[in-house]
């Protein structure tokens, strides 16, 4: 397993992964929306959501550049939007990793299950470098 980049986009990540596909020769990927995903019925997700793309991934030259749309409402800066996302399939250690990044830094998402990895959560270092950790089994 390997760090990868994790590219986040204000609402036009389609036409980012179009551009890379072109520039590097490579095939569409598949993309999920956010539509695609379970629905809360606590939390309706907003009309505005249901097509934006809330995962996706590329392998450019060897590494695997993942994509997604920034949720409505969340903030987004041009600059600032990428994440270095650690996927392992060890849950100790993805644990023990995160938790030592959290010192002194900002947890935005404490890990948790989800219904695409046993063990997510996302946080800031105190250095400034946004964070992603992600459970995956081989």
């Amino acid at each position: 397993m390997a760090v990868n980049a994790y590219l986040n986009f204000d609402g036009n990540t389609r036409e980012a992964i179009e551009f890379y596909v072109k520039a590097f020769e490579l095939e569409i990927p598949e993309i999920t929306t956010f539509g695609d995903a379970p629905q809360n019925p606590e939390y309706p997700l907003p009309e505005e959501a249901k097509n934006l793309v809330m995962h996706s991934s590329l392998t450019i030259c060897g590494s695997n550049v993942m994509f997604s749309d920034t949720f409505p409402g969340m903030p987004f800066t041009v600059g600032n939007n990428i994440n270095l996302a650690v996927v392992i399939d060890d849950v100790d250690n993805l644990r023990k990793y995160f938790n030592n990044l959290a010192d002194g830094g900002n947890v935005t998402m404490e890990l948790q299950e989800t219904f695409w990895s046993r063990s997510f959560g996302q946080l800031t270092d105190k250095f400034g470098v946004n964070w992603m950790f992600s459970h995956e089994s081989e």
